[in-house]
Formats: structure tokens, C-alpha cells, sequence
């Protein structure tokens, strides 16, 4: 049986600023082990992001990870059209890339960070000291899937994620 290859899009340059090695690791053995699913990382900078995207079909890749990064942030439509042209499955990971027309996306929403970062601020002005503050991790994630994406892409949704979803785009 062939193993579907799922590439993890990276900006290898910022692993561990943002985050990046880390997600990296914790997601690489659990999709090969309990989904049979083979993750390799790949770095697209502003230069080979088209490259990147056109090697996909070649690399017999069935679908693509895009992980959070300003460099793909700033990119969300180059990077979304980009998908869309070489008809390839992706997972973002905040709702406006789905809204933007991308397939599937899940995350933290911009909403909820902002306000907890609110609440930060507004402890610190009434005297206490950032260095006291617990570190809060978010609770509240959001699954966003674009059906006409789906069809577009030739992908059958299963009715359980559709019913799972935050929000379904028609």
C-alpha cells in the first residue's frame, strides 16, 4: 500500500522563534505512526514558494500543512491561489485563510488572543507585574471548512467534520 506524503510548510529560518521545530516534532511521529501519513518538512521562502507548490505533484504529495508564520501570514492569498491552481489539498491555521478559499483551516482565533492579551494589559496597568502573570494558553479553538473549496478539489468532507465545523463555507 502506498503512504500518502503530507509536506509540513515551514520557514525553517524562524523554527525557533515562532514555534515552528517544535509543532514540527510533536506532529511528525504521531501522523506516521497512527495515520500512516509521512510528514516532511519544507521550507518556502519568497523566492521558491511557486516552486515549492508546483514540485508538489511530483513529490506525490496528497496534501499540504501550512503552519502559523508572518511570512505566510503576509502571503495568504499567494499562498491560497497557489493551492488552488495546483488543486492541492491544504490545512491552514487560522479561519481566514478558508474564508480567503482554503480548504480547511484550524486554530486559535485572532478574537480570543486579542482579548486575553487585553486582559494582560489591563492587569499590568492596575499594578501587577508581567512577571507574576501565569501564562495562559488558548483554550479556544476554531475548525473552519470551505465546501466549495471541497468540491472544487474533488475532496468528500466527512458529515462528521462538517457537523464538527465552527463554521461551513458554501
Amino acid at each position: 500500500m502506498e503512504v500518502p506524503r503530507c509536506p509540513l510548510l515551514t520557514q525553517s529560518g524562524h523554527a525557533i522563534a515562532f514555534g515552528v521545530g517544535a509543532f514540527c516534532h510533536t506532529v511528525r511521529h504521531p501522523a506516521r505512526d497512527r495515520l500512516r501519513r509521512t510528514l516532511a518538512s519544507h521550507w518556502a521562502g519568497r523566492r521558491n514558494l511557486e516552486a515549492t507548490f508546483a514540485s508538489l505533484q511530483s513529490r506525490q504529495v496528497d496534501a499540504l500543512l501550512v503552519t502559523t508564520n508572518p511570512f505566510y501570514e503576509g502571503r495568504r492569498g499567494q499562498i491560497v491561489a497557489l493551492a488552488e491552481r495546483y488543486s492541492v489539498p491544504v490545512l491552514y491555521p487560522w479561519r481566514e485563510y478558508s474564508v480567503a478559499g482554503g480548504l480547511i483551516s484550524y486554530g486559535t482565533t485572532f478574537t480570543e488572543s486579542y482579548r486575553q492579551a487585553g486582559l494582560y494589559v489591563g492587569r499590568i496597568l492596575k499594578g501587577e507585574k508581567p512577571a507574576d502573570l501565569p501564562v495562559v494558553q488558548a483554550t479556544k479553538f476554531e475548525l473552519v471548512i470551505n465546501a466549495k473549496t471541497a468540491k472544487a478539489l474533488g475532496v468528500t468532507v466527512p458529515p462528521s467534520m462538517l457537523i464538527a465545523a465552527d463554521e461551513v463555507i458554501e
